[in-house]
């Protein structure tokens, strides 16, 4: 009898994770930072995540001091952050206020890079929406 608890405890314990790992979730992440760090970061987590997670949604939301993260002349993470781009299930947005006060443009952008026209409105359009939310630094 005890052999029968503990095997039905191993399967309800196994059955129960499996359906955790399926379960589907939306998050917005929330990068301001300039430090080239926290961009690192941000891309292991989005990357992560996404593997985790493959039918989850995932949206960066970089403004303020993290235009430099989706400059594709300066990123420190220009690479990685093209390849996560490119899943169905990951979206990296940039505050076009920022890049504009930056006096950047669009083709100054990793390709698969959008805009938004305010990044803190984005973040909070999600949240109602019923996302999560990330804020990435250190």
């Amino acid at each position: 009898m005890k052999k029968y608890i503990i095997l039905l405890s191993l399967v309800m314990g196994g059955t129960s994770l499996l359906l955790a790992q399926e379960e589907r979730i939306k998050v917005v992440f929330d990068v301001t930072s300039d430090d080239t760090a926290v961009h690192g970061s941000t891309i292991r987590h989005v990357q992560y995540m996404s593997e985790e997670y493959p039918d989850s949604k995932f949206e960066v939301v970089m403004y303020s001091g993290a235009y430099d993260m989706v400059n594709k002349n300066k990123s420190t993470v220009a690479d990685e952050l093209e390849k996560l781009a490119k899943k169905d299930n990951v979206a990296f947005v940039v505050c076009k206020a920022t890049i504009d006060r930056h006096n950047m443009t669009d083709s100054d952008l990793i390709p698969g890079v959008t805009t938004v026209p305010n990044g803190i409105y984005e973040i909070f359009r999600k949240q109602k929406e019923g996302w999560g939310y990330i804020k990435e630094g250190k």
